[in-house]
């Protein structure tokens, strides 16, 4: 003790003498240092008009300030005389980089012209170390979008937003419930049983965008993306290739997403105001069946009917939705202290009667500049949604609004009874029978209701001339309740005795994440930039839910019920990862850039946990060369780009599949366990995925149009897969390492000003992404996947999620070979030799893919300096099939609720038809090419004088106004299996798209 009690008072003596040292030095410094005043006014080089927002900052420091509404700035900063680099950068501008000779006065007056980055390239982005980077610099692609493209979308989540604005990403919205539900992969699918997401990160808080189904909704699920406002967002920056994800780690084997939120800047307060007015509607129905007559029955020889009234369900399903979104944001600062506050509203009624999604939510932002050399930042938003939801789909279910419709006779009247209320059944007989889609809408009760904190502390430290020291510590957790209820006495195959459930879920991230850089020129042609890091990573998931059946009539817990099941899981993650990465730049034209990464992760086992990541990439400016001044008036930019890097994969598997974990068992008295169907394996290993990237960037005609192209190969190894174990062993399943997964593409941007004038400007972008997916070393040659009913599946040498189900039998010439009814028929193993006729069991083969040829949009913006704008994206995919499984319930002679079915009531095909088809799956695979007015808007800003001339905006915008496309359902974007990988494309009565018009104001003053 005594020991100890002599280290300690050392420990104090010692760590008093260095404040004290730190404090004279400090003193010493201040001494040296002079107060300089530099102002001026920053305009646009076209418009001649003040910017204000601009980020004025002396070069590797901490000290800066932002240009106010007029332009104008005022940048204090204690230094001694010198000469210095003052960086003046905007988004959408071209940073300007200007020397300020600090003497004997200490005033300094300085104004700067910025000029629009039509092309992007002089873009400076942060690859995931803490030193901002011009992307001419960068040896691969990485995509930005502006937060003004992002408020202008009217899209409720941002990656919804994102939707046809990145070369490289598929984007698709799975289903039209208010809380949208949206897929995003970069540059193809890189895992089957994982998360095909990618990394989100928002504000260097790592945050679980996870697809929890804690009720079934028929495959549809709220990405927690849902939970963060987009008006509070400034910028967001896109990884693609494993080169640039490599210092990510195990988490970014899909890519990186950054998004940065909004901060204040200094200068009085700045108060924003906007509110929106939206109107959504269901963009095109079904054609359902209309025929007053029906069969008496189904027997094929019988083709006695009788007169019927049929309905249009559709009609009582839908409705016209309305909704209100509403923001105020204030923001302001000193020189020292900048902050950013917002508060925002959403209210957004879903086009199925009685579905709603409401967030509301708030954020806060403050910049603390304790000295020159140092500088804190904190951020915290809390927000909190609610939903109430109506079951639409059948995956694993029958209950359902959407369900009941596709199962129903639509000659019986939905409408409850009168003086009873009872509603009746619409399917044709017990044993086939589905929810009354009206019972579901108004008798069921579906809600959810997520609480979430996502807050984030940052240190910043220059302790000498170019070193950079950050430190962040990120904190997400979210807990999402939901609960279920259909009441005693329905109409329900499976509860008509009563059901209820409740179960809620807590997420829990932690990040902690030092990058250290260092960036200096080795000599006036060499310029070093040398970055380490460190992070240490938490997650842990807490899930419980209990079920109740045949329930006490007039309650509603699950607590309540006959039969209870319950269940609970707990999960705990933890990653630690260490990377460095070196750049050097020779002479501004040659950039060459290595990195390391080493990852340890808690989901592994002992022999497999440590990953080591590469990365090189290099870039070369040929257009810095002397050489290339005579084609500077054509190509003022030309830049060539090639990477290399390998990531892992962490989402593929839960915390602890590689065990074999017995489940839980009550006995008489005593407890004991039951085997369980997953079989352990403990030697299972991250997915690797190695990835090469080339690509070039220019720039033409005076900068006023640009070109991006790369082309990236892709390839995962040790793919993990679920498969399936003999009986004899005693489990189902298992997680092993086998097969590969190969990405292909080409990604093409071209961006142009075609009118660029003092008065007005059009920009416009086109933007064409191909991807081409191939799965190999599959055992047995296929692997089918759940959620498909079995008609999905990996098969060597086809892309990841192709439908493999029976197809017709087939003369060979091509035309039907028929049975001698005349009916089609699907092939099988063999031929009867006598009669021709197929025999033994159905085959199935490989019969449609959802898996587009190739995406890509058209975005025009104009805007005239009277203030008048207007924006128009059009997005396009090709050459995919969606497997229409909800024609194929609808055409049935069962149900017979759509138009299909007509003609064989009509007699223009013999009686039995659709029964014929309904075994054949090759008869529901549609082209689901398309090319969609996803978003327009057009919009007035004006200063009004009775408002003190305080900025207005009146923007009248539409998404998804029309679809040009051949598909006979309601839309061909959808997947009724929600944000899997393995499952896309199918279409189970999902949730159509909703076609949205939104009338918006926004106030600045």
């Amino acid at each position: 003790m005594e020991k100890i009690y002599i280290k300690r008072k050392s420990y104090v003596k010692a760590s008093f003498l260095c404040l004290l040292l730190l404090g004279l030095l400090n003193q010493a410094a201040l001494a040296q240092n002079t107060r300089y005043t530099i102002s001026g006014t920053v305009t646009d080089a076209r418009t001649k008009s003040p910017l204000p927002g601009v980020v004025v900052k002396f070069q590797n420091s901490n000290t800066a300030t932002a240009t106010d509404a007029n332009g104008e700035y005022d940048l204090v900063a204690n230094l001694p005389p010198g000469t210095y680099q003052l960086n003046f950068s905007f988004i959408g501008f071209k940073p300007e980089t200007r020397p300020v000779v600090l003497g004997t006065a200490e005033a300094v007056d300085l104004d700067v012209q910025l000029s629009e980055d039509i092309v992007g390239l002089d873009e400076v982005v942060v690859t995931g170390t803490s030193v901002a980077t011009s992307k001419k610099q960068l040896g691969n692609a990485i995509s930005t979008v502006s937060g003004e493209a992002i408020e202008n979308s009217i899209a409720i989540s941002i990656d919804q937003a994102l939707a046809g604005k990145v070369a490289g990403a598929q984007i698709t919205q799975n289903s039209g419930n208010p809380a949208g539900g949206i897929s995003v992969r970069l540059r193809g699918t890189s895992t089957v049983v994982g998360s095909g997401d990618p990394l989100y990160i928002v504000d260097g808080v790592i945050i679980n965008n996870s697809s929890p189904e804690l009720i079934d909704l028929g495959g549809y699920a709220q990405n927690r993306l849902v939970d963060i406002n987009p008006n509070d967002i400034e910028r967001i920056e896109i990884i693609k290739g494993a080169a640039a994800a490599a210092i990510y780690g195990s988490r970014a084997s899909n890519g990186v997403v950054q998004i940065f939120t909004k901060r204040g800047v200094e200068g009085k307060p700045q108060i924003q105001v906007s509110t929106q007015f939206r109107v959504s509607e269901v963009r095109k129905t079904l054609e359902y069946n209309d025929y007053p007559f029906r069969f008496i029955n189904t027997t094929a020889t019988d083709l006695t009917q009788e007169p019927v009234q049929r309905y249009d369900y559709q009609d009582e399903i839908f409705r016209t939705a309305f909704g209100t979104e509403n923001n105020v944001s204030v923001s302001g600062g000193s020189a020292n202290t900048q902050y950013f506050l917002s508060g925002n509203y959403l209210r957004n009624q879903g086009i199925i009667d009685n579905t709603k999604f409401n967030r509301g939510g708030a954020r806060i932002r403050v910049d603390q500049t304790l000295k020159d050399w140092i500088s804190v930042s904190v951020g915290a938003n809390y927000v909190l949604s609610t939903s109430e939801e109506i079951p639409n789909g059948g995956l694993s279910e029958a209950y359902g609004a959407l369900t009941g419709f596709i199962f129903s006779n639509n000659f019986i009247d939905p409408q409850p009874d009168p003086v009873t209320g009872v509603y009746p059944s619409t399917a044709p007989t017990a044993i086939l029978r589905r929810t009354n889609p009206l019972e579901a809408i108004n008798r069921f009760d579906f809600r959810q209701r997520t609480s979430r904190f996502i807050g984030d502390f940052q240190l910043m430290v220059t302790p000498i001339d170019n070193l950079n020291i950050n430190y962040t510590l990120g904190y997400d957790n979210s807990t999402q309740i939901a609960t279920g209820f259909i009441p005693v006495g329905n109409t329900t195959p499976s509860y008509d005795a009563g059901y209820s459930r409740r179960a809620d879920r807590t997420a829990y991230l932690l990040n902690n994440d030092l990058n250290i850089s260092y960036r200096t020129m080795l000599s006036d042609w060499l310029e070093s930039t040398t970055g380490v890091g460190a992070t240490a990573q938490t997650e842990k998931i807490y899930t419980t839910g209990i079920t109740g059946t045949q329930l006490v009539p007039q309650a509603q817990t699950p607590s309540t019920a006959a039969i209870i099941v319950t269940g609970e899981a707990r999960s705990d993650i933890n990653i630690l990862g260490f990377f460095a990465q070196q750049t050097f730049g020779f002479g501004d034209r040659f950039f060459l850039t290595g990195a390391g990464r080493y990852d340890v992760s808690s989901v592994f086992g002992p022999d497999d946990r440590w990953q080591f990541y590469p990365k090189v990439s290099a870039s070369y400016l040929i257009s810095n060369e002397q050489f290339w001044q005579r084609w500077s008036s054509v190509v003022p930019t030309l830049k060539l780009r090639a990477s290399y890097g390998q990531s892992g994969n962490l989402t593929a598997i839960q915390a602890y599949d590689r065990l074999t974990n017995f489940v839980g068992a009550s006995l008489p008295g005593f407890p004991g366990v039951s085997s369980p169907t997953l079989l352990g394996n403990p030697e299972i290993k991250p997915e690797r995925q190695t990835e090469t990237e080339f690509g070039v960037d220019m720039s033409l005609l005076n900068g006023r149009l640009g070109l991006e192209f790369s082309y990236y190969t892709k390839d995962v190894e040790d793919l993990l897969l679920n498969i399936s174990l003999a009986p004899t062993t005693g489990y189902l399943t298992q997680y092993v390492n086998i097969g590969t997964l190969t990405n292909k593409g080409v990604e093409f941007l071209l961006t142009g000003a075609p009118l660029q004038k003092e008065s007005v400007k059009w920009t416009s972008t086109l933007i064409y992404s191909r991807n081409k997916n191939r799965l190999n070393d599959i055992p047995g040659g296929v692997v089918t996947f759940p959620g498909g009913f079995g008609q999905v599946a990996a098969v060597n040498g086809y892309p990841i999620g192709a439908f493999y189900s029976t197809y017709f039998a087939r003369n060979p010439d091509g035309s039907l070979l028929l049975t001698p009814a005349g009916l089609p028929q699907p092939e099988r193993v063999g031929r009867n030799p006598e009669t021709g006729q197929p025999a033994g069991a159905t085959v199935p083969k490989v019969i449609g893919d959802p898996n587009p040829d190739w995406t890509g949009s058209w975005i025009n913006e104009i805007s005239l300096t009277n203030g008048f704008f207007f924006r128009a994206q059009f997005d396009a995919a090709y050459g995919f099939d969606v497997f229409n499984f909800t024609r194929r319930v609808g055409e049935r002679d069962l149900y017979g609720g759509l138009a299909g079915y007509e003609p064989e009531l009509r007699g223009e095909v013999p009686k039995g038809t659709s029964a014929a088809l309904f075994g054949i799956f090759e008869n529901y695979i549609e082209d689901g090419s398309y090319i969609k007015l996803r978003e327009v808007s057009v919009g007035y800003d004006f200063k009004p004088a009775f408002l003190g001339n305080s900025s207005v905006r009146v923007n009248l915008a539409g998404r998804n106004l029309f679809s040009i496309d051949d598909y006979s359902g309601y839309d061909p974007e959808v997947n009724a299996a929600g944000q899997t990988n393995a499952v896309r494309g199918f279409d189970f009565v999902e949730v159509p798209i909703p076609r949205t018009y939104a009338l918006g104001v926004t106030v600045a003053f």
